[in-house]
């Protein structure tokens, strides 16, 4: 429930209590500022409260921005002023200290209050929107005025899309997809219905990308886009009627992927209908995209809050952020979703899922380098100085077990993070595609590989060029697993099963990565300890896969499907692990409500 209270009758005339009403709130009128406190503490505790100068004047979307964005525990404007339940015990003591019946701005002099209690209070943006509570009859009739000469509806419609995102999604989806998104408000859907109808549009498209004929292939094209327009719909009806959820962000974080993996995997289903094998290339797709993902996540996460956090490298970028075409032009080469989704629906109507994932792969590693590039170049001419607090994210991110821990336990420090993490890397990926498959040769090298990432994990991470250790592990992890699958099914005596077994598990480890990613960006930290222990971490996940891997290569061991089955057991049993702990985090009161609002490309 929510409750208002105005603190004096409302002017005549004045819409402000039906305002109110409208936003669902149960509207309260105090016949004096005085009178405030007493009707503080008749509400009931489980309410959100606001608090309205009488004067008021402004839009209704100004009072939906200043008082029903969940988001945050107490917000303020000129004449408002809204907490949660949590921030109750905090109005409280606000209350206390000032006195409502003399203050000239009761809202404003207890948003001070609040701050001074150490409680952050949200203050929105209002752009050419109007929110004020004038002293005299001129300011209100220019406040009026004010009012008048602004359309309340065309600014809520326009604010609804990010103000920072992809060609494709800005030029060619968002035009129209705002307009989806309030015809879901106005006919009371929620912005998770709309996630949930875009995943099943895309496990459609997928279903038809299956079936390996050109009308499915085309009605798969077809179907991803309309996914994508309704995923646009789904983040602008949450800005547009402010419905911020914990589920939502669960929902947000992890059914891009859901949709965009389950797609590549229709894609290979596809293409084996025709004949073709191209489970390879899906799970090269695969680990390509989130390779990216997490190298997006780990530098961001390294220098967002860093202090002297300047390069000639970034420099430069501003620069070029003023020459209009090029900032568009950059926002394309890196294949944000948009672009990616769009060349995947394109080339699935017209071509082949082989051609498709190729171009998909080529393009994507062309935009992984410039992007790798482009920061290791702005790390290495930084003066930044990390945190505490991105090294500690640095850390979780790199999601190292017990052979890690313990590795690094010794206190050894035999170099910089970055380059024991690469060497490690290089010489597992180096033995993984060279070394005989049936000796002993890839685990020992997989055991030094967890040495070394322990060594690595231990150091205090505040390097320029320590942000590259959790993209070096996933790319360890991944590449291992695919290397291997792929060894598996083209050796002389083929394994069938063991590159879709591979794809199956590396989806439940991309899971796991994307929901620890979620979390740390919530400000909640990585999951549980006991979980990335339980799962073994990166380099005891990597061991065990070299152990399976030349502990069944070329036996009769399960008719020959060792591999694959013990691969598939192993996908199923962490996601499992995975998917209940996470399911059970999101749902709680703690999950952070996380929605990007940055419109980094996703």
């Amino acid at each position: 429930m929510s409750t208002a209270i105005l603190t004096g009758p409302p002017v005549a005339g004045s819409s402000l209590a039906d305002d109110l009403r409208s936003l669902g709130f149960t509207v309260h009128v105090a016949n004096a500022p005085a009178e405030v406190p007493a009707l503080v503490a008749d509400i009931p505790l489980a309410d959100r409260i606001a608090l309205v100068d009488a004067r008021f004047i402004g839009h209704r979307h100004s009072l939906r921005l200043a008082l029903t964005d969940p988001r945050f525990p107490a917000a303020a404007a000129p004449g408002l002023l809204t907490v949660t339940t949590k921030a109750r015990g905090a109005l409280s003591t606000a209350l206390r200290s000032v006195d409502t019946a003399v203050s000239d701005d009761p809202t404003g002099d207890l948003a001070t209050a609040l701050e001074r209690e150490q409680l952050a209070v949200h203050r929105p943006e209002f752009g050419t929107l109007v929110a004020t509570a004038p002293t005299d009859s001129q300011e209100r009739l220019d406040a009026l005025h004010a009012v008048d000469a602004v359309d309340d509806e065309a600014v809520r419609l326009r604010s609804s899309v990010k103000s920072r995102d992809g060609f494709f999604t800005t030029h060619c989806i968002s035009p129209y997809s705002r307009y989806v998104a309030r015809w879901c408000a106005r006919r009371g859907l929620t912005p998770n219905q709309v996630t949930t109808a875009s995943l099943l549009t895309a496990l459609v498209a997928a279903g038809c990308a299956a079936t390996g004929t050109r009308p499915g292939f085309v009605a798969a094209g077809l179907l991803l886009l309309a996914s994508f327009v309704l995923d646009c719909a789904d983040g602008q009806l949450a800005r547009y009627s402010l419905q911020y959820s914990t589920l939502g962000a669960w929902l947000d974080a992890t059914f891009d992927r859901a949709k965009e993996y389950a797609y590549l995997a229709g894609l290979a289903l596809g293409a084996a209908r025709g004949g073709e094998d191209v489970w390879g290339l899906a799970l090269g797709a695969m680990v390509l995209q989130t390779v990216r993902h997490v190298i997006d996540f780990a530098f961001n996460e390294a220098n967002h809050d860093a202090t002297a956090n300047t390069s000639p490298t970034a420099s430069l970028s501003d620069r070029l952020d003023g020459v209009g075409w090029t900032v568009w032009a950059r926002r394309m080469v890196i294949l944000p979703i948009g672009e990616r989704w769009a060349l995947i629906a394109l080339l699935t109507a017209l071509t082949t899922p082989r051609i498709t994932l190729t171009v998909l792969i080529v393009a994507g590693a062309l935009a992984g380098c410039y992007t790798l590039a482009g920061r290791v170049l702005r790390s290495v001419n930084r003066r930044a100085i990390r945190t505490d607090r991105a090294a500690r994210a640095l850390r979780e991110l790199s999601g190292e077990g017990p052979l890690a821990e313990a590795a690094g336990s010794f206190g050894f420090r035999p170099g910089p993070a970055s380059a024991l993490a690469g060497a490690g890397t290089a010489a597992l990926l180096a033995t993984a595609l060279f070394a005989p498959l049936g000796g002993w040769q890839l685990p020992l090298v997989a055991l030094g590989y967890a040495v070394l990432a322990g060594l690595a994990a231990a150091r205090p991470l505040k390097d320029r060029l320590d942000w590259l250790l959790p993209p070096l592990f996933r790319a360890a992890e991944y590449l291992t697993i695919l290397v291997l699958a792929l060894r598996f099914a083209h050796a002389d005596d083929p394994v069938n099963g063991a590159l879709p077994a591979a794809f199956g598990l590396v989806s439940a480890l991309a899971y796991h990565h994307y929901d620890t990613v979620y979390r740390i960006r919530g400000g909640t930290g990585a999951p549980p300890r006991g979980l990335v222990r339980a799962t073994g971490g990166h380099e005891g996940r990597t061991v065990l896969i070299a152990v399976v891997a030349a502990a069944t290569f070329g036996t009769d061991w399960l008719d020959g499907q060792g591999f694959p089955l013990v691969i598939s057991a192993l996908a199923v049993a962490l996601a499992l692990i995975v998917l209940v702990e996470s399911i059970r985090f999101w749902m709680s009161s703690t999950a952070p409500a996380v929605h990007d609002e940055t419109g980094e490309p996703a």
